[in-house]
């Protein structure tokens, strides 16, 4: 089978999902790794040629200070989309004016993935970038290699079992689980933290990765564009397109992230050249960053409301992975667990030839976010986050109801049938959240148990004689 980069045609009628300009075929897979290997190079070329000044502007007292983060990726909001909205760093850097006499300014620059951000930085014209664990690998490892250094300084969102990434498949598909995808097409941004998820899950299920399915390699997007059209019979990647998908009933799950046990997070990484000359500057965006995570936490509803007002994403969607107890824990500390995770995957993406070895210790550095937390560094690095009740908005109110149990929430649910907004419940063996009415739903003798995806629910099945599925309508008037 091959890898190949693909485009689609299909223009989806959600206000989301922007039309993509259709990318070539690529080669076959003989050809690909070549592929991979000069996309740095081109990329950067592009990124040099498309800027005329270096991020880092500077007349003596005045200092611009350009950000590159993905607006639509919705766990590094405390570093981007949410953080922008609340001029958090803005007002950060106006306090660090007064104490040094100079005046600094924002520039925002919104791209889809870690790639470009990457591509700027390494060309100087992005001087802090968010973006995911395999994306941070490359960008520490081409950073590297052209002698344009990065620095990975602080986390935004994670999950400590890998539910940020989700592989799906059309309503109604008859693929039931990862087997059902040899010799089918599957769209995955190669590089990406969601294909790290896809190659290892395949690899867990016994499955080649590069010769028993045709990979498309392509830009979220355009890969759901190609799943609503045929183009792709399932789809693997991040936060929020596949709990967006599901939303609109464009989509189910396949395979739950969560399945793997392998945390997958977001992070903020800084040019070297720029942390060294200006780190009053970092110092200021960590504090910003822990400024808009206390806003998350403490306004869940209202922070997701802000932020789909500023990405155009549904809230229900952006609550299911940004509320509390959501897909993704924000905490801005570098957690032993989330960087053992981050060497285990230079391994895969070696095997994938998509980077070179990676120094991952001499990445991380944790001496700003350790001075923006001061004495209780330590302490908020050892907290993790903690199982979740189960939620349901209701329509017209600014807050969600809790739930212990997933008949409670049912039983709610079916009172309130005309005013569910969502309604939320945790996956029964991975935990991972998933949208109740999106949810496989199991009867095991008295209890009704939510899963997020077939794979899961009918593993349950196996091992419980008597056990059935049944509909979330079904469920609700069982619950009754």
């Amino acid at each position: 089978m091959s890898s190949r980069s693909t485009g689609s045609p299909f223009l989806p009628p959600s206000p989301f999902l922007r039309p993509s300009a259709p990318s070539p075929a690529a080669p076959r897979s003989t050809r690909r790794r070549a592929l991979a290997a000069a996309l740095p190079a081109a990329l950067l070329a592009s990124s040099l040629s498309g800027c005329g000044t270096t991020a880092d502007a500077s007349d003596g007292r005045t200092v611009t200070v350009t950000v590159g983060y993905q607006s639509k990726t919705i766990n590094t909001v405390t570093a981007g989309t949410l953080l922008r909205s609340l001029g958090a760093f803005e007002r950060a850097l106006r306090a660090q004016g007064k104490r040094d006499g100079k005046t600094y300014k924002v520039r925002w620059q919104d791209y889809a993935t870690g790639a470009p951000i990457t591509a700027q930085m390494i060309a100087g014209k992005v001087d802090i970038g968010s973006m995911g664990d395999f994306p941070l690998l490359i960008n520490a490892a081409r950073g590297s290699r052209l002698h344009a250094p990065t620095r990975l300084v602080s986390v935004t969102g994670y999950n400590l079992r890998g539910a940020l990434n989700t592989v799906v498949t059309r309503p109604g598909s008859r693929l039931r689980s990862l087997a059902d995808l040899r010799g089918k097409k599957v769209s995955s941004s190669v590089g990406s933290a969601s294909d790290g998820t896809l190659v290892r899950a395949l690899q867990q299920a016994g499955i080649d990765p590069e010769a028993d399915i045709h990979k498309l390699n392509q830009q979220p997007a355009v890969g759901a564009s190609a799943l609503q059209s045929g183009g792709a019979d399932a789809l693997s990647q991040f936060v929020a397109w596949p709990g967006l998908l599901a939303f609109q009933g464009k989509a189910q799950a396949l395979y739950d992230g969560g399945a793997l046990g392998l945390p997958t997070f977001h992070g903020v990484t800084v040019r070297d050249a720029f942390a060294t000359r200006r780190p009053a500057v970092i110092r200021a965006f960590l504090t910003a960053q822990r400024e808009a995570t206390r806003y998350l936490r403490t306004h869940p509803v209202e922070a997701a409301q802000q932020v789909a007002g500023a990405t155009g994403l549904p809230p229900e969607v952006v609550y299911l992975y940004n509320g509390a107890g959501g897909l993704a824990t924000f905490d801005p500390t570098l957690k032993p667990r989330l960087i053992a995770a981050l060497k285990k995957d230079v391994t895969v993406l070696r095997a994938a030839r998509l980077t070179g070895p990676v120094d991952v210790d001499s990445f991380v550095d944790d001496h700003y976010v350790k001075q923006s937390y001061g004495s209780g560094y330590a302490k908020a690095r050892r907290d993790t986050a903690h199982p979740s009740p189960d939620e349901v908005w209701l329509h017209g109110e600014d807050r969600t109801h809790s739930f212990t149990r997933p008949e409670a929430l049912l039983r709610f649910a079916a009172g309130h049938r005309d005013t569910v907004r969502a309604a939320y419940v945790a996956d029964t063996t991975t935990g991972t959240r998933w949208f109740a009415d999106k949810s496989v739903w199991v009867q095991d003798g008295a209890r009704l148990l939510p899963f997020a995806a077939r794979a899961t629910a009918d593993a349950w099945l196996r091992h419980h004689r008597g056990a059935r599925t049944l509909g979330y309508p079904a469920a609700l008037e069982r619950a009754r």
